[in-house]
């Protein structure tokens, strides 16, 4: 039971959270609108105020939206615990940085760069107007590489050892076969059933009934609308559980993620389009080479190269995705103004968001979680609103190093985990001949398998994820095209025969997999 103390504390924590935020600005605009109402008594002014924003649904939404915003954590806790509890995970976080940066700052002294530089007048004025077709730019990037590849930050978290454990106390020898060995709780199939009973053989779901004619899209359609008409945050969150209808899935997503496109969020936007005119950093171009990597060569992606450059340079622009690092075990790295190395009172921020730099900048994660987007949203404002978002709720745990169920730690564990007890001679098979199931999987589940699923099927995954506020559905599916893929893998003999088994992915069908693995196998 809170005391007091304890209650105030968090109340002031959750308004001080509150300030700032869309969902304040909303909810302060709805308190302004009923004062106009004639049953807003000056007597009763506040009670009359509460009264009408829970029938406008202004207190449903807040509380849905604080509820899955707020990490589980005591409002007295150290900074460093709100930012991740395991002290040696903390350690690795802290050391991958460090390799990061530092691999940065080489390659700006190497070539000459500068971090940050304010672009000339006729710079300026050159981008301005071009600002809508950037893709037709051809700058010479080869002298740009990548800061690190995927391998290597999964070379990291093999290496990651819970210095507490005795890794010797573990009852099953399978617990050895894995890459990933640190004790973490990840649930099984039995706990999984449970957890997404909404997903089970019986329960309609879109991405199959509907192709089926089973339920057609029409009844979901009747749903969604009403969803959409209430502006019920939790209610689109339970309804996108068995997926979104195509034509409402962009409201419904804005209205689980609290995403709006109000004038401020516009100007919001537009202000950080001045700031990518007016400033030019190194990191630019390796968006630039990432994109021109990646979307330049994609048959679905090939047209939004336009809008992916806008997100992705407002982006790291963004000093409000400062906030989200307090809860999240990466840390913004510093740079010091006119050469002032270690002096605090000369330290900035760079990048202003710093999201861009723990993450590969090329080709791992920024294109691969924007350009499925670009389906959705055909505002540069809407389209960054939500993006921001999805990347600072869910993506940026697929590339930070955390204790967090829908960390990239927990994934990986839970995908061997699944295929250990459920597939034990595929694993071990697999394992015997130098292809660690892993390997394979990990480019898989630190893009959300964006690049690698078809665009439909891509977006049903990711309606399951919003639905169920957890990227856990990711390491299920992994598991469950290694079941599919079962009888071939266990006639390969090497790693480049397994990767060939498993390397198109693109005819798989999203929710037949993840059902069948989890409600039709034996346990």
């Amino acid at each position: 039971m809170i005391n007091g103390t304890e209650l105030s504390l968090t109340i002031a924590h959750i308004v001080q959270r509150l300030k700032g935020s869309h969902l304040h600005s909303q909810i302060e605009r709805q308190a302004k609108e009923c004062l106009h109402q004639p049953e807003i008594k000056l007597e009763s002014l506040r009670e009359d105020v509460r009264s009408f924003l829970k029938t406008s649904g202004g207190h449903n939404n807040a509380s849905f939206c604080y509820t899955h915003s707020l990490p589980p954590s005591h409002p007295t806790a150290p900074p460093e615990h709100l930012k991740e509890p395991l002290a040696y995970m903390r350690k690795a976080q802290a050391s991958w940085e460090k390799r990061v940066f530092k691999s940065l700052n080489s390659m700006s002294t190497e070539l000459g760069v500068p971090l940050a530089r304010m672009r000339p007048a006729v710079e300026q004025k050159e981008l301005a107007n071009k600002w809508n077709e950037m893709g037709t730019d051809e700058p010479d990037l080869s002298r740009f590489r990548p800061v690190y590849a995927p391998k290597d930050f999964l070379e990291v978290l093999i290496s990651l050892r819970n210095p507490n454990h005795d890794g010797s106390e573990d009852v099953s020898a399978r617990s050895h076969w894995g890459l990933i060995q640190v004790p973490l709780n990840v649930r099984d199939i039995p706990q999984l059933r449970q957890a997404y009973s909404e997903l089970n053989l019986t329960t309609g779901q879109l991405g199959i009934d509907d192709h089926a004619h089973i339920h057609p899209e029409s009844h979901f359609l009747s749903l969604s609308c009403l969803v959409v008409v209430e502006q019920d945050s939790a209610a689109a969150q339970q309804y996108s559980r068995q997926g979104c209808s195509t034509g409402l899935r962009a409201d419904l997503w804005a209205l689980i993620l609290n995403s709006t496109n109000q004038p401020q969020d516009v100007m919001h936007y537009e202000q950080l389009k001045a700031g990518v005119i007016q400033h030019d950093l190194l990191v630019d171009n390796l968006i630039y080479k990432d994109v021109k990597l990646t979307a330049s060569n994609d048959d679905y992606y090939f047209v939004f190269e336009d809008f992916l450059y806008q997100v992705l340079l407002c982006f790291s622009r963004d000093t409000a995705v400062l906030e989200h690092f307090k809860y999240n075990s990466a840390t913004p790295p510093k740079s010091y103004i006119q050469g002032k190395v270690g002096d605090e009172e000369c330290a900035v921020v760079y990048p202003p968001n710093v999201c861009v730099s723990v993450c590969d900048f090329v080709g791992m994660c920024f294109f691969s979680t924007v350009a499925p987007l670009c389906f959705l949203y055909n505002e540069p404002s809407k389209l960054y609103s939500v993006f921001r978002e999805m990347y600072t709720r869910y993506f940026f745990r697929l590339h930070s190093i955390s204790s967090s169920p829908s960390g990239i730690v927990s994934l990986c564990l839970q995908f061997e985990r699944l295929l250990q007890t459920h597939l034990p001679q595929l694993f071990y098979h697999l394992r015997q001949i130098g292809a660690q199931p892993l390997r394979i999987a990990f480019k898989w589940m630190v893009r959300a398998f964006s690049g690698y699923l078809s665009t439909d099927q891509l977006l049903l995954l990711w309606d399951r994820i919003l639905g169920y506020d957890s990227l856990e559905v990711v390491a299920v599916l992994a598991a469950a095209v290694f079941a599919f893929r079962a009888e071939n893998l266990m006639e390969v003999t090497s790693l480049a025969s397994a990767e060939a088994v498993l390397a198109d992915l693109s005819t798989l069908k999203v929710m037949p997999l993840i059902q069948i693995f989890l409600f039709a196998t034996a346990i």
